[in-house]
């Protein structure tokens, strides 16, 4: 039960989202959708895919961010010979220098964060990839039958290129499943394109300051699970999320386009975001809108093209198009 004292916490923690969002802009120029979905995640518990071309800030997106948060933050270059051992580490023989006896120490690898920046996870092969998936999953560590516990509060933002790029290693539809949000950059407006060259080019760096602890967003996410959704829109998330599946659907173009579509998971996902995006507007209710807009992040991985849709140049994105218009909100 939440009393007045915890209300007006939550609500001081609140009124300090916007503050957070300013201070990230003063380093990165536009983007405010997906920092916004950044930050959807994180309070929402779960993590995120960043996929973008080359030179759209990302690797900095996260880097400032994190300043902001005031939290750990580690990042991680993913090659094709990166091992599994390189990102959760591996045990090292030492000396005890008074007894003289040998042991084993498990020394602790970049996983070990608050923040973990996973910067062109399919550059690495399945093997490399399902070490980082195992630990975002469990938010734990087993090595040598020992289990480490991960930093809370804990978020993977693993970032790829776009798969026609040369050299990558396409990640499994089960294991896209995994990230809470598909979040795509795109190229920056002339005018922010203008603002980046002239603000990044000079002598002057932005100072960043830090707005919210990590006990801090540990009290966001337990205000998210508290924020109010009605039934009429879980039902209508519900109705989405069937209609995108061939089998159950009524949707010509799902059947045409859809080999299969989202499952359960991205049910309980697109309410988690919804209840995120209405605490970042500092609202404590779940609107249609806060819906509308987080089914493309939450659906985007989770519906599978076939052949045809991809012959025809058809994107997920346009499936959850045509699905937000035929399947409206109760009224």
């Amino acid at each position: 039960m939440t009393t007045n004292n915890d209300l007006t916490h939550y609500k001081s923690l609140v009124a300090k989202l916007p503050l957070l969002k300013k201070e990230i802009a003063k380093v990165i120029v536009g983007q405010r959708e997906a920092i916004d979905e950044i930050l959807i995640s994180l309070l929402a518990s779960g993590h995120c895919l960043l996929e973008g071309v080359p030179g759209l800030a990302k690797t900095l997106m996260v880097k400032t961010m994190s300043e902001a948060l005031d939290m750990s933050f580690k990042r991680i270059q993913f090659t094709p010979d990166l091992m599994p051992g390189d990102i959760v580490g591996t045990e090292i023989l030492e000396e005890d220098h008074e007894t003289g006896k040998k042991f084993f120490k498990f020394n602790r690898g970049p996983i070990f964060a608050n923040v973990v920046l996973a910067d062109e996870i399919n550059r690495t092969p399945p093997k490399t990839q399902a070490a980082l998936l195992e630990a975002m999953q469990e938010k734990s560590v087993t090595y040598a039958g020992d289990n480490y516990q991960l930093p809370d509060p804990f978020l993977i933002i693993a970032t790829q290129n776009p798969i026609e790029q040369a050299g990558t290693y396409p990640l499994p539809e089960a294991q896209l499943d995994r990230f809470l949000l598909y979040i795509k950059l795109n190229y920056p407006s002339e005018q922010e394109e203008l603002d980046v060259l002239k603000s990044t080019t000079g002598s002057f760096k932005a100072k960043v300051d830090r707005i919210l602890s990590d006990a801090d967003i540990r009290d966001l996410q337990n205000l998210v699970r508290q924020v109010h959704i009605s039934d009429e829109l879980i039902v209508w998330i519900n109705k989405l999320v069937r209609a995108t599946r061939p089998e159950s659907t009524s949707s010509e173009f799902v059947k045409e386009w859809c080999d299969w579509g989202a499952g359960p998971r991205a049910g309980q996902a697109l309410v988690l975001c919804a209840k995120a995006r209405a605490v970042l507007n500092e609202r404590f209710a779940v609107i249609p809108e806060d819906i509308q807009t987080l089914a493309y992040p939450v659906f985007r991985h989770r519906i599978a093209m076939n052949f045809r849709a991809e012959a025809e140049n058809i994107s997920s994105d346009q499936v959850v198009r045509e699905l937000l218009k035929g399947v409206p909100p109760a009224p």
